[in-house]
């Protein structure tokens, strides 16, 4: 089986703010916004969410084929995913410009500003999806290039590829018709309660309507986990308890990865989201998107002591 994952590659430089947003932004003068975080420190990591996605994948031995468009400044970044066996078949590289940069900013409750410089991840992929194997695999369609992720559940759908629909941030550059489109036929819809909000506002659906396009719906809660929604059933999966949380960034792609092993594995949805839950609390436990490490027999003894 392959799994195909498209989005973004990026170099995240994250920082952290030691206040929070709230005490320094004036409600009254929203219409003039002026702000400015002086942050404690500033540090460099490779992300993106195909990047994010693949590298847990590959922490829980599978090997993902990314999706994705990278720059000039690509080279460091492509050592490292050679490092941990991903494949970069399906990489384009675009020399004019360089890799895409997300600046994070995380605040002492845990908020988030991010601007994201798209750089390459404004070139398609192009090409690619004609070399997809015609056997058993899985995709998933995460937030990158806009045409990409128009295109490639067209494509998913002509072959007969399951696929999860994770739109994320790039909402808002979709109308309704366009994410129900994209949404119609994928095996699972993914988002955060917040981008979910959004999705039922662009497409004028209910949770009900949305379930005529998609067979799953997962709405990831943060610390409080998740709800899997289905046509017949709801059912809250808990977040998996940490001694010391670091950071929230990447733990939404960490959580997809587990999420897809399980799929892998033939789990069931209740499963398969445990398994993204376990994996997602190896993340937060570090700073960055790809600094967790952890072996199969480290996973699967969390697992067992969460959800056993």
């Amino acid at each position: 089986m392959t799994i195909y994952v498209s989005g973004s590659l990026a170099y995240d430089r994250i920082m952290n703010f030691p206040d929070k947003f709230s005490n320094h932004i004036l409600p009254d003068k929203l219409h003039i916004l002026n702000v400015c975080f002086l942050v404690n420190d500033l540090e460099e990591r490779f992300g993106g969410t195909a990047g994010n996605i693949a590298y847990s994948l590959a922490l829980l031995e599978e090997r993902a084929t990314i999706l994705a468009a990278a720059g000039n400044d690509f080279e460091r970044y492509q050592s490292w995913l050679q490092k941990h066996g991903i494949s970069l078949d399906g990489i384009r590289l675009v020399q004019d410009v360089p890799t895409a940069s997300a600046y994070i900013t995380t605040d002492r409750a845990d908020n988030q500003i991010t601007a994201f410089n798209p750089g390459a991840m404004n070139t398609a992929t192009n090409g690619y999806q004609t070399r997809f194997d015609p056997g058993e695999n899985l995709a998933i369609v995460s937030p990158g290039n806009l045409e990409d992720m128009q295109k490639f559940p067209e494509i998913y759908r002509e072959k007969n590829i399951p696929f999860l629909f994770d739109p994320g941030q790039n909402i808002p550059a979709f109308s309704g018709a366009q994410l129900r489109s994209m949404i119609q036929g994928s095996r699972i819809l993914i988002a955060n309660d917040y981008e979910l909000s959004l999705i039922m506002e662009a497409t004028g659906l209910d949770k009900s309507g949305l379930l005529q396009l998609t067979s799953a719906i997962i709405t990831t809660l943060g610390e409080e986990g998740c709800l899997i929604t289905e046509k017949s059933s709801e059912q809250d999966i808990p977040a998996v308890q940490v001694t010391r949380a670091q950071d929230p960034t990447g733990c939404g792609d960490a959580f997809r990865s587990g999420l897809i092993k399980g799929l892998r594995q033939g789990k069931d949805l209740k499963a398969a989201a445990q398994m993204g839950a376990t994996c997602a609390s190896f993340c937060v436990e570090h700073k960055g998107t790809q600094e967790h490490r952890f072996t199969v027999d480290q996973f699967w003894n969390r697992y067992a002591s969460a959800y056993q």
